[in-house]
């Protein structure tokens, strides 16, 4: 038996990364608080323009994760297992 999946099976029933999906959808405001607020840092430990590089590679990500990479979300999905 695949390692993962027995982990998975016995803590939290089902993958990690469908987990994961579901808390980001339900939350997606605090997320971009957070990304937000990791650019802030960044900008104050190593200037403005890091920052401004940080966000516009964060917001290119964030673009193509919807339109190239994304699939339909199911909440609760279960994984085969």
């Amino acid at each position: 038996m695949n390692w993962y999946k027995m982990l998975w099976q016995n803590i939290g029933g089902r993958p990690w990364t469908y987990i994961g999906r579901d808390i980001y959808h339900e939350t997606e405001w605090l997320m971009q608080v957070v990304w937000f607020g990791l650019g802030v840092v960044v900008g104050f430990f190593f200037g403005w323009k890091a920052a401004l590089i940080f966000w516009a590679i964060y917001t290119f990500g964030y673009i193509n994760g919807h339109f190239f990479w994304g699939t339909s979300w199911i909440k609760g999905q279960k994984g085969n297992g």
